[in-house]
């Protein structure tokens, strides 16, 4: 059984090595679907019965490990100096570095990593992440999906 669920958040980023505008400074209202795969509770007085977990908690899980850090972040690959240095002179700006380049691509792996270990059999129900789907625009996303065990 799968189940999935969809929130958004918005965020800054730059592509330094792009051709194209990607390169400069701009953001994007990203969206992120999560989908969970592991067996439906049949454990009848708990409140989870009959779910495989409920969207409330998929919701909470996600805010707190990722959302919360990436919402209205710029999200800057750390080797990109001139725009770290830039950050750096804006007080208490929000900001998240990154080992990588924050790609749509870079930002879905991430995303699967920090993700994974929080939707660990939460309820002894074989509970793992199956899929991460980032969206950068409506049209375009990245997805990581992990491999049958």
């Amino acid at each position: 059984m799968f189940i999935t669920r969809r929130l958004e958040f918005d965020a800054g980023h730059r592509i330094p090595d792009h051709k194209s505008q990607c390169r400069h400074l701009h953001g994007h209202r990203y969206a992120l679907e999560i989908t969970l795969a592991g067996e439906v509770i049949e454990q009848p007085g708990d409140p989870a019965n009959g779910m495989l977990m409920d969207f409330s908690e998929v919701k909470a899980l996600a805010m707190q490990h990722l959302v919360e850090a990436w919402d209205h972040a710029f999200l800057a690959y750390a080797g990109d100096r001139p725009v770290v240095d830039f950050l750096r002179t804006l007080a208490d700006h929000k900001t998240v570095l990154l080992d990588c380049v924050p790609t749509v691509e870079n930002l879905a792996q991430q995303a699967f990593v920090i993700l994974d270990a929080a939707y660990r059999d939460t309820y002894g129900n074989h509970l793992r992440l199956a899929r991460v789907r980032l969206y950068e625009t409506p049209g375009c996303w990245a997805e990581v999906v992990r491999c049958p065990d």
